[in-house]
């Protein structure tokens, strides 16, 4: 680094180096986002001052009236986005320009797929769009000042979009930032004021600030506003088309695609208010981060007031965007009057009720749409069947969950269409949860089941057993674990079974006893099983206590877990089993009652204490039954 007075000149993170090589090689597959991307960022800045100015009216520094600037020259091939918002300090230029370390941008190198389209949606949904001036700039100067600052506090930032940058103090003036765009070889095509115009009313007409350009008539001086300039959501729903409410959420929610979906309402009576919600198309980047929300934002009385607005719209709904405009909150509200604000919770409940009735008209008439939304948020909007009491049975008619009917894990099904497909005599909902797909389907905890042709769902996901935990009942129909309690198949197990079961317990009881001794304290209990029918053993947790998967997620994020000892079921009618009842060697007993625990063990997705002892019981069981074999 080298500093010359107040001019330094700094070197980009290797992150950033890349990203403006992805920039400069055209990732974008269309060029002209650029100018949507840094008319976006002026409109933020201008919201951001009306919203510190409400409680320092100094800010505006006589002049309140905030606007957008962009403008053109032919000869000196540049273009200029200029506002006259918040601005920003030296600190801040460094901070948010130069390092950008605050936008994700390692996350965002690593999710680069290489299909341009895709990694175009990915630039604004980072927060890198400033950096998208590199696709037609060989050079980018931005000057700004933040409002209420010394008018020497200007800052110059510069760039060609190599390796480094430069910093500079300077006076200006005026509040606000300035960036001017030295065109590159090949895009003279917007020095162009009709093709200017063109991409602000196609990305930018919904924004609430006047953006203003010369007049191109030669005999008319000045400037005229080329947008709207009017809060989309303001509007009646008539006078808007489906593509400037596209191009709206494209603004507030960063993204490159169109929404899946959206609904747009205006409250009047006693409570005033507006709302425009969106739901994406695709999950973003940081959708499991529970703490991290920018879905929403709040206006009162067209007045920008905060983004984050995490009061608007509970952690499950976190994928949801748009706006929320009051009529009735006070200008000056802040996040900690908005925790115990009654008009704020009548609003966050209203604004659930539109979302999960939009996620309802699709599923009842576009199930192709609804699929795909739930492929992109299904896992975080089960959290709502914890999180929200109320919606409950609204949200659990909305679940999809992989079953046994098809064995597929893209092939979801309702739980009412499982209750639909239910035997006459079949009691319960039947459920198995494991780490995978796989190992779910494929649990020998499922093997009565497929034999009697009774359905089960298969979960997978991280959150499914804290989930199924609260999800106790469904249409009148209780919800029941294949691997919790004794199994209840009621009236689907006929009298015989039910019979050779005590039978079996009956004749088995002295090797249940043995099997009890050979593991100690491993296990609770050790009993006949009717859940199999071609694995010798399974393990089962007591009803009430917490499930083995469940603990093991619990482990492995570091909590302290009260292990509860899983219960040894063993099928009577399986040839280790039956030959196991007729060994006299106690020693032999323990050491494939040991391997019947670890087998058990590992069909359900745990790990082994022993690996080792594991492998070495079982070499001496395939050595006895070769010499077995050579005897006979």
């Amino acid at each position: 680094m080298s500093v010359d007075t107040n001019k330094e000149t700094l070197g980009f993170q290797a992150e950033v180096r890349k990203l403006l090589d992805l920039m400069i090689h055209s990732l974008y597959s269309e060029k002209e986002i650029f100018l949507r991307e840094l008319i976006s960022n002026a409109s933020d800045a201008c919201d951001r001052l009306r919203f510190e100015a409400l409680s320092n009216d100094a800010l505006y520094e006589g002049d309140p009236a905030l606007k957008i600037h962009v403008d053109y020259d032919k000869k000196k091939k540049t273009i200029t986005v200029r506002d006259n918002g918040v601005g920003m300090s030296r600190q801040e230029v460094v901070d948010g320009i130069g390092t950008i370390a605050k936008s994700g941008t390692r996350q965002f190198l690593d999710s680069l797929t290489g299909d341009q389209a895709k990694d175009a949606r990915l630039i604004g949904e980072f927060g890198v769009g400033f950096y998208s001036s590199f696709i037609v700039a060989k050079k980018v100067v931005l000057t700004t000042r933040r409002a209420g600052s010394l008018h020497s506090e200007g800052v110059r930032w510069e760039s060609e979009g190599t390796g480094e940058y430069t910093v500079e103090s300077l006076e200006r003036p005026e509040r606000g930032t300035e960036v001017v765009l030295h065109l590159r070889k090949g895009v003279d095509d917007f020095l162009d004021g009709h093709r200017l115009r063109a991409v602000i009313r196609r990305y930018s007409d919904h924004i609430s600030m006047p953006i203003l350009m010369p007049k191109e008539d030669k005999d008319k001086t000045g400037e005229e506003t080329v947008n709207a300039a009017t809060a989309l959501w303001a509007r009646s729903k008539k006078e808007i088309t489906e593509e400037e409410y596209n191009e709206f959420y494209k603004h507030v929610a960063h993204d490159f695609e169109a929404p899946l979906a959206y609904v747009h309402n205006k409250v009047e009576g006693k409570m005033e208010y507006t709302s425009l919600l969106f739901i994406p198309s695709r999950a973003p980047f940081d959708l499991w981060d529970r703490e991290h929300r920018h879905g929403i934002k709040l206006y009162v009385r067209r007045i920008f007031i905060m983004d984050d607005a995490e009061q608007l719209m509970p952690a499950y709904l976190r994928f949801a965007r748009g706006v929320v405009d009051s009529n009735d909150l006070p200008l000056n509200v802040s996040r900690e009057m908005l925790q115990r604000n009654r008009a704020i919770d009548t609003i966050r409940g209203a604004s659930v009720k539109k979302i999960l009735g939009l996620l309802e008209d699709m599923a009842k008439k576009d199930p192709e749409k609804y699929a795909k939304f739930w492929k992109e948020f299904g896992r975080v909007f089960k959290e709502g069947i914890v999180e929200d009491p109320d919606n409950r049975d609204r949200i659990a008619k909305l679940l999809r969950i992989a079953s046994t009917h098809d064995d597929k894990a893209t092939q979801a099904v309702s739980l009412a269409d499982y209750v639909g497909r239910m035997q006459a005599n079949q009691k319960y909902i039947y459920y198995v949860i494991a780490e995978d797909f796989d190992t779910a389907k494929n649990s020998p905890h499922l093997e009565i089941f497929r034999k009697k042709g009774i359905e089960a769902l298969v979960l997978a996901d991280p959150v499914d057993e804290w989930v199924m935990s609260y999800l106790t009942e469904f249409d009148g129909k209780k919800l029941q674990s294949v691997a919790k309690g004794e199994l209840d198949l009621g009236e689907i197990q006929d009298k015989d079974e039910k019979q050779k079961i005590g039978e079996a317990s009956s004749k088995f009881k002295d090797l249940l006893g043995r099997i009890k001794t050979a593991l100690d304290d491993k296990v609770k209990e050790v009993r006949i099983t009717h859940r199999l029918t071609s694995s010798p053993a399974c393990l089962v947790t007591d009803e009430y206590e917490m499930g083995a998967h469940l603990q093991r997620l619990l482990k492995a994020t570091g909590q302290t877990v009260k292990t509860s000892k899983p219960i040894l079921e063993i099928n009577p009618e399986h040839p280790i089993v039956v030959r196991l009842n007729e060994e006299k060697d106690e020693k032999r007993v323990a050491d494939w009652s040991r391997i019947l625990f670890d087998q058990a063990l590992l069909s359900e997705g745990g790990q082994l204490d022993d690996p080792a002892g594991f492998v070495h019981r079982l070499n001496e069981m395939f050595l006895v039954i070769s010499g077995a074999q050579v005897k006979s």
